[in-house]
């Protein structure tokens, strides 16, 4: 799926053991899809309250999948230079990274894995996240790629110069108390116009673009990236349990 000898960071995540975060026994890591776009605030609020019932041992561990209204968030990097047009509101928000755009058409997927018992291994968690992308665009054939110097998950655009890469999702990451939140986010079809209102995670250079599924020519739905997202993601973190949508509060 990925050549790993091509970059230097691809080498170095290789060096890690992502199957180890499957964590054996244990429940099931329920499975959340949200259909209407949610709120950024009212998400933030669930991921905080489920977070401190996961370290308390009151709740499973948690994969949430839900679209935001257009929006933009900086993480902890985040740089008010960076913030070209505020058609959108902007939140700061605790997680790593810098400015992105959430819409509708992003499948957003915030994963709140309790890592103290699965591995306190920050670096090896990015690092898995990076693979579950990886292996998620891999089932529509689309070569992923990490860099050394960008982060995310990026794609070649050879139609568009020798050197044209294209980021096509973005990682974001927070722990408490080694519970994990945020996550990631995978382009399927939003409205590539606005991340123009940006500098998408600090990366200026007119040789890197946005990109997406759909306008790599992939005629894929939502529903086919949550079905390809779930069983990645079971292949390097173990069984889900499906939550219906009115359980899923």
């Amino acid at each position: 799926m990925v050549n790993s000898s091509q970059n230097p960071r691809q080498n170095k995540r290789q060096e890690l053991d992502l199957t180890s975060f499957s964590a054996a026994g244990g429940e099931p890591v329920e499975w959340r899809i949200s259909d209407s776009p949610v709120p950024y605030p009212d998400a933030v609020a669930a991921m905080e309250a489920r977070v401190a019932a996961i370290a308390a041992g009151e709740a499973p561990e948690l994969v949430w999948l839900l679209e935001h209204p257009p929006l933009y968030t900086s993480g902890t990097s985040g740089k008010a230079t960076d913030l070209l047009d505020s058609c959108f509101p902007t939140f700061a928000t605790g997680r790593g990274g810098q400015l992105t755009y959430h819409g509708p058409g992003q499948r957003v997927a915030y994963i709140m894995l309790d890592l103290k018992r699965r591995r306190p291994d920050v670096r090896a968690y990015v690092a898995s996240l990076e693979e579950l992308i990886l292996k998620t665009l891999a089932a529509f054939n689309v070569r992923g790629e990490r860099r050394e110097d960008r982060v995310g998950v990026w794609v070649k655009r050879p139609d568009k110069g020798a050197e044209h890469e294209d980021k096509i999702a973005a990682i974001g990451v927070r722990l408490k108390r080694w519970v994990s939140f945020h996550g990631i986010a995978i382009n399927v079809e939003p409205e590539l116009e606005h991340f123009a209102g940006i500098v998408p995670c600090g990366v200026t250079d007119a040789r890197y673009g946005v990109t997406s599924l759909v306008d790599l020519g992939q005629l894929v739905t939502m529903a086919d990236v949550d079905v390809a997202l779930r069983q990645s993601f079971e292949e390097l973190f173990g069984p889900t349990r499906a939550l219906l949508p009115e359980a899923a509060a």
